[in-house]
């Protein structure tokens, strides 16, 4: 048994259901779960701030005990002495960011000039024919440095959507798993699919689309090969056929039908653009959430990636069966998609989480910048009504945990995942900003990296650089194989 005191921290943010904030506080870590925190108790929004310390004695969260499945239980006696002690002097400290939405292959294709003015099927297109070529040395490589920098920003978890399996390309998704747990990071992958190339109405060409057969037979396979269910799982599989313009209908019912089968959750991209939505009232003769839902494709266990053009009666739908929302604020500015209208979302009580979404459509892999554009957006967008910046953080946190069926992460109390990062309050850029912790990174943002990232109980990031591997010898191989990959 391993146990982490990090002590004399200035804030915890804990993003959980009360909103409690915590001053002058200590976190105390046994192996990979919190045990205690003991600070001053307050909550978001009541006034107080950085520079409005109690003098009476703390309040603590007592330490639980896991139980056979690892979730908290019943308090226990005194607190364990710790075997590592972090000093957490002048910190802000927050759950570790969630990513619900990501495509790390792309990596290797961004900040590329031809596309860079194009729409969502133009821009698919021309990246296909660079995509059609991927190896395992292209995803692991663009694993690392894809994780490796939401990592040194805060995030903790990641979603991958990836769906595309050159024939003859290798072990995708256990190299991804590989890169993953080489990193230290929690990992939700998933096995996406497509079965319409060009020549079926599709936008892909025939060298990266399957059979419905194949597809199937290879996603039991990772299942069971990976998808971990206990509590505190570092391994997670989704079922993700990649949208219902590159899918036909048999692959959609199936994929519910295997998901249901196994218990794994579902997830696409839906309502992106208008000209999906035309594409598919032509094809179809329904709008696209219509048609997911005569498939199955609805529910507790599902949620779509950008869900930008809902109608009034289609919020609802999401709001009543609880599907839920991957929100790419930044994505979906680079590619003129629209705005999705997250503050009506959250007013129905539909479950929204952020994403960076992948990496040729937002040039980055960096939600604490997502934070501050999804905040800056919808201030601009719905002015009063827009999110506030705390409210930003929540879905980037426990909103990001809920949409991926995830009680075991996403805040910061005893009985859950030491997932965390630490970001120093006195750093040159944040003069003068501590006054409300809580939403300083979508008013202010953050121009560097987190201090200290925590994964699991594991220190991840230190003084902003990654423990686990060479930030210069990953980015100089990574480099040259990008350019061998690209031609270029």
């Amino acid at each position: 048994m391993a146990v982490t005191l990090i002590k004399n921290i200035d804030t915890i943010v804990t993003c959980d259901a009360k909103d409690t904030i915590y001053r002058n506080a200590d976190i105390l870590i046994r192996d990979n779960l919190i045990v205690g925190i003991y600070g001053q108790e307050g909550r978001h929004g009541d006034g107080s701030s950085v520079c409005d310390f109690q003098t009476e004695e703390p309040s603590p969260c007592l330490p639980l005990s896991p139980t056979a499945s690892g979730s908290a239980a019943s308090l226990t006696g005194p607190a364990p002495a710790p075997d590592r002690v972090i000093d957490g002097t002048g910190m802000f400290c927050y759950p570790g960011l969630i990513n619900t939405h990501h495509h790390l292959y792309q990596m290797f294709s961004r900040n590329l000039p031809e596309v860079q003015n194009m729409e969502l099927f133009d821009w698919l297109k021309t990246l296909y024919e660079i995509w059609k070529d991927l190896d395992e040395d292209v995803i692991r490589l663009s694993s690392l440095t894809g994780m490796g920098e939401l990592m040194k920003y805060g995030c903790t978890a990641c979603f991958d959507h990836h769906y595309v399996f050159p024939h003859g390309s290798g072990d995708l998704i256990g190299t991804q798993f590989a890169a993953a747990d080489e990193l230290g990071i929690r990992m939700y992958a998933s096995r996406g699919s497509m079965d319409l190339s060009v020549k079926d109405g599709g936008l892909p060409p025939d060298s990266v689309v399957q059979t419905v057969d194949e597809i199937m037979r290879d996603s039991a396979k990772l299942i069971e090969r990976f998808n971990d269910t206990s509590f505190g799982a570092m391994h997670r599989i989704a079922l993700a056929p990649c949208s219902p313009f590159s899918v036909s209908k048999e692959l959609l019912k199936e994929s519910a039908v295997l998901a249901r089968e196994y218990d794994v959750r579902l997830h696409t991209h839906l309502c992106e653009t208008l000209d999906e939505e035309k594409y598919m009232l032509e094809r179809e003769g329904m709008r696209p959430l219509a048609y997911m839902e005569s498939l199955g494709w609805v529910g507790a266990d599902v949620w779509f990636a950008h869900g930008i053009h809902f109608n009034d009666d289609e919020l609802d739908t999401l709001a009543v069966t609880g599907t839920g929302i991957a929100h790419c604020p930044i994505s979906n500015m680079k590619l003129s998609s629209g705005i999705a209208r997250i503050p009506e979302m959250l007013a129905k009580g539909i479950k929204v989480g952020l994403a960076v979404d992948g990496s040729a459509s937002n040039d980055g892999s960096n939600l604490l910048e997502e934070i501050r554009v999804a905040y800056l957006l919808h201030r601009l967008n719905s002015s009063k009504a827009a999110p506030s910046g705390y409210d930003i953080l929540k879905i980037a946190t426990a909103g990001s945990a809920s949409v991926l069926g995830r009680d075991d992460i996403g805040s910061l109390a005893p009985g859950k995942c030491a997932d965390l990062f630490l970001v120093d309050s006195r750093r040159f850029e944040l003069t003068g900003a501590g006054f409300d912790p809580a939403s300083v990174f979508a008013t202010v943002g953050l121009k560097g990296p987190a201090d200290l990232c925590m994964v699991n109980g594991r220190v991840t990031v230190e003084n902003g650089r990654l423990t686990a591997i060479d930030e210069e010898r990953t980015a100089y191989d990574a480099n040259r194989k990008c350019c061998e990959y690209l031609g270029r």
